[in-house]
């Protein structure tokens, strides 16, 4: 056995003994000598040792080369540029390659790119030789060698339309349907060449989860123009990482449109009586109450603005400071609501304290309008509101060096509800001992009393009745002492 064949045969890389011998006498001829067949063969073990990578997710820009095997997601279309000083016209096609990963996009050139078109397929798997860089949306890959692999699979799915779900780190030409959760402002900066740059956030959701999406430029003025619960498309978006999370990109060759698709967001949510000091989780439940709009000046003389509501699940409640922009979301009483990565802090007499700063999403979910509680039991039943949550600056209601105010205001208790749970109703025409009475509203409060809330008005009752918060009642009977007592509840 040559000493070329035994470096070989402790190689552990897909390349065949003609290509390592053929790699060996072009080193030794680079070197010129200098090494013999040996140490040249050791070199080029090295060297094909390094550039073989485990999957997409270790591709980085500054390796010479990577080799790697991946399915091909989508494939774009040729475009021609003009090279200095050359009559011939440069050409380059784009794909999408995948592995379980992660994604990259690979640039096919000149004839390359015609073989691309050509022959390539989606969900065809290739092994890939290039030269890793940093490209416009993230690590992309100048194509040296290519080749079919029918032997590998990979479970990557290929498909026109992504969900939240199968989105990963560096996928492009991403077309996205979903459901609008939140919005942002416009927001403009100074770009090193002294242009204005634009940008701004939405958050959209689907069946699978909800990701973040920033516009630039042109695209970033639709975050004012399209209203939460509307459903839009993403097309040709692209993914990348932000504080360890994705986010889907929109450029100027992107866009976002409204489209009319059902499309169903179902939160997530941690349980109220499980939360922690420090965590950033998402929380869901009713509203129980919400204090007024606060205005502040922060310490470095601009006016920040924060409201409070108390948010009930089955398990426990919670106080909410909703931040700047967060705080003119139109949410009271009785809203079924769900609050995406807000931060855990120790708030005011050491109760634990919500904190939805710019980074969090306000949701309000949809529910049945009153008067509509009189289907049948089926029905009623889908619209337990919280038996489904049961299973830019932000900041601590108290944390008055950084926010420059108290967002519990006097130190009251703003609890609304829990604190004048035995109050009837807090409209000017209370009714009378004796008088019979019918009312409907969402359940604020399941506990004793039981608490309804019509949007106007709140109702104690007494009643037996299993109920669960968020639930639409329907509740008749006598008052007596202040409270409803319930004869039916349907």
């Amino acid at each position: 056995m040559s000493d070329i064949e035994g470096v070989y045969e402790d190689l552990e890389a897909d390349v065949s003994l003609e290509e390592f011998r053929e790699a060996v006498e072009a080193k030794v001829e680079q070197m010129g000598g200098l090494a013999d067949e040996e140490t040249a063969a050791m070199l080029v073990a090295h060297e094909v040792g390094e550039s073989e990578v485990g999957g997409i997710a270790d591709i980085e820009p500054g390796m010479e080369e990577a080799k790697f095997v991946a399915k091909v997601v989508s494939i774009g279309e040729v475009r021609t540029f003009e090279r200095d000083g050359e009559d011939e016209d440069g050409r380059v096609v784009n794909v999408e390659v995948a592995d379980e990963t992660g994604s990259v996009r690979a640039a096919f050139w000149d004839e390359h790119a015609e073989a691309a078109i050509e022959e390539l397929e989606e969900g065809q798997v290739l092994r890939i030789k290039g030269r890793p860089k940093e490209g416009f949306s993230g690590v992309e890959v100048s194509v040296d060698d290519v080749e079919p692999d029918d032997d590998t699979k990979i479970d990557v799915q290929v498909a026109d339309t992504h969900t939240v779900e199968n989105l990963s780190l560096g996928l492009s030409n991403v077309n996205l349907v979903g459901l609008v959760l939140d919005t942002d402002s416009v927001r403009t900066f100074d770009r090193d060449d002294g242009s204005e740059g634009k940008v701004s956030n939405l958050v959209l959701g689907d069946s699978t989860g909800r990701v973040r999406v920033t516009l630039w430029d042109e695209q970033a003025d639709t975050a004012e123009e399209i209203d939460p619960e509307t459903t839009v498309e993403v097309i040709d978006g692209y993914v990348k990482d932000r504080d360890g999370s994705l986010e889907l990109h929109v450029g100027n060759r992107g866009a976002i449109e409204e489209v009319d698709e059902d499309v169903e967001y179902v939160p997530e949510s941690t349980p109220i009586e499980d939360l922690e000091i420090g965590q950033t989780v998402d929380i869901a439940g009713v509203v129980r109450s919400a204090d007024p709009k606060r205005t502040f000046d922060r310490d470095d003389g601009s006016e920040g603005q924060v409201r409070n509501i108390r948010v009930q699940d089955a398990t426990d409640d919670i106080r909410v400071a909703l931040w700047s922009e967060k705080a003119d979301v139109d949410v009271g009483p009785g809203d079924e609501v769900a609050l995406g990565d807000v931060e855990i802090k120790d708030g005011w007499q050491d109760d634990l304290e919500a904190s939805a700063g710019w980074q969090s999403t306000v949701t309000i979910l949809e529910s049945d309008s009153p008067g509509e509680a009189g289907g049948d039991a089926d029905d009623r039943a889908e619209n337990e509101g919280l038996s489904a949550f049961s299973d830019d600056d932000g900041g601590s209601s108290t944390d008055v060096d950084s926010q420059g105010a108290n967002a519990s205001g006097d130190g009251g208790d703003s609890s609304g509800v829990e604190a004048d749970a035995d109050s009837a109703v807090t409209d000017a025409t209370e009714p009378g001992d004796g008088e019979e009475l019918e009312f409907t509203g969402v359940v604020v409060q399941a506990g004793d009393p039981v608490v309804l809330d019509d949007g106007e008005t709140t109702m104690s009752v007494e009643t037996d009745a299993d109920v669960g918060l968020g639930e639409e009642l329907t509740v008749r009977g006598v008052i007596s002492d202040g409270r409803l007592e319930a004869s039916d509840v349907f």
